[in-house]
């Protein structure tokens, strides 16, 4: 991206996205210069979306973590906490949905060869729609001043309620058609919004496929006997399968929590924004078991 400021200094407030981006890129600068943050493997040309934490990125990670665990395990006497194995029994992620259900929907751009998440082609797309937004109310705020009422601007201008019918009834619409797995109509909708490869320009799509998040590893001393495994998308379900062996071992009474922190991995294809989206990242999470029919009591408490 051309980081050099437009010609019409005028309009620098049409630009907000790449000042952002701009302000993200110092901070990614800035975490590799003061040791908090370095590129997986940079030495070798680095590895997508997977980080090492430097010296002082640890030393902060690790104060994080403890302040969590001692407000939500010490400070607490009804939560206790656990450290399950990152391994489980294969069952337990077909149980749990996500050996079915854990999936992003994939679309090959057949010209760069390029693979894209297709909700996110879509978001990124409605995203573009809310910056037409943005640039109306930037231009109306500069137009009346200190007399303009943006929330009145935003539902009766009509080019400005146009944009945002469209916006809500493309999310809609991909929406419902994600939830019936109906990825037909998701390529549908991005032939029909001319949405074209960010690399390529190309409109070259092929079908909209699911690709399930968990990476597969084996378990055992031969190619022939070795099990199927995966390495854990989160760290919920280690908490689920202990529960009976806490609450019997820890004489537990509900209402009573576990919590846990660890690694967690999942195989994102469109890996971006950082730290904030990785492969290899941990987790800080703590489940509350509760007496059926208290729902409402204990939301209140923990809101």
């Amino acid at each position: 991206m051309d980081s050099r400021p437009p010609k019409n200094t005028k309009k620098t407030y049409f630009c907000p996205t790449m000042q952002q981006s701009d302000i993200f890129k110092k901070v990614i600068s800035h975490a590799k210069e003061y040791g908090f943050i370095f590129q997986s493997s940079e030495i070798y040309d680095g590895l997508s979306a997977v980080y090492d934490y430097g010296q002082n990125g640890v030393a902060l990670k690790k104060n994080i973590r403890d302040y969590w665990w001692k407000a939500m395990v010490q400070l607490n006497e009804n939560i206790v906490g656990i450290d399950a194995a990152i391994f489980m029994h294969p069952t337990t992620w077909k149980a749990s949905g996500h050996v079915d259900a854990f999936n992003d929907p994939l679309i090959d751009n057949k010209d760069s060869k390029k693979r894209y998440r297709a909700d996110v082609l879509i978001e990124d797309h409605v995203a573009k729609i809310e910056n037409k937004i943005n640039k109306e109310v930037a231009k109306a705020t500069k137009r009346f001043g200190d007399a303009f009422d943006k929330e009145q601007f935003l539902t009766t201008n009509p080019r400005v309620v146009d944009y945002r019918a469209k916006a809500e009834a493309i999310l809609k619409r991909m929406g419902q058609s994600l939830e019936k797995e109906d990825l037909a109509d998701v390529k549908a909708l991005i032939e029909e919004l001319e949405i074209a490869c960010p690399e390529s320009g190309s409109r070259n799509w092929t079908d909209v496929k699911q690709f399930n998040l968990m990476f597969g590893t084996k378990l055992g001393a031969s190619a022939d006997t070795a099990m199927d495994l995966y390495l854990r998308p989160e760290t919920a379900q280690g908490i689920f399968v202990n529960f009976l062996n806490v609450q019997k071992s820890g004489r537990m009474k509900l209402p009573f929590g576990i919590a846990q922190t660890g690694k967690a991995f999942r195989n994102e294809i469109v890996a971006r924004q950082f730290i904030f989206r990785m492969r290899e990242f941990e987790q800080m999470e703590m489940q509350f078991f509760i007496p059926p029919g208290t729902q409402k009591e204990w939301y209140e408490h923990w809101k």
